[in-house]
Parts: C-alpha cells; sequence; structure tokens
C-alpha cells in the first residue's frame, strides 16, 4: 500500500531539515572563529 501524500510529504520535510542541520554544521566547523565564539558563550554560562 503506497503512502499517502501527507505523509509522504512529512518524510520529504524530515529529510530536507536533517539535511539543512548537517549543512549548517558542517558550515559551522569551517569557520572556527565561530566555533570559538559559541565555546565562550557557553563557557560564559558557567
Amino acid at each position: 500500500m503506497p503512502p499517502s501524500s501527507r505523509q509522504l510529504w512529512l518524510r520529504r520535510a524530515a529529510l530536507a531539515g536533517a539535511a539543512a542541520a548537517l549543512a549548517l554544521v558542517f558550515v559551522a566547523y569551517r569557520s572556527p572563529e565561530l566555533m570559538l565564539d559559541v565555546a565562550d558563550r557557553v563557557w560564559a554560562c558557567f
């Protein structure tokens, strides 16, 4: 039985969201200054 169009849309949306999150992480690791800034901000919370 084929999935309904709503299930198909949700699956595609989930895959697109996961791909976007992975792309953002990749871009963030390509910028050491950004990662250092994030680490400093997290450390400042403690």
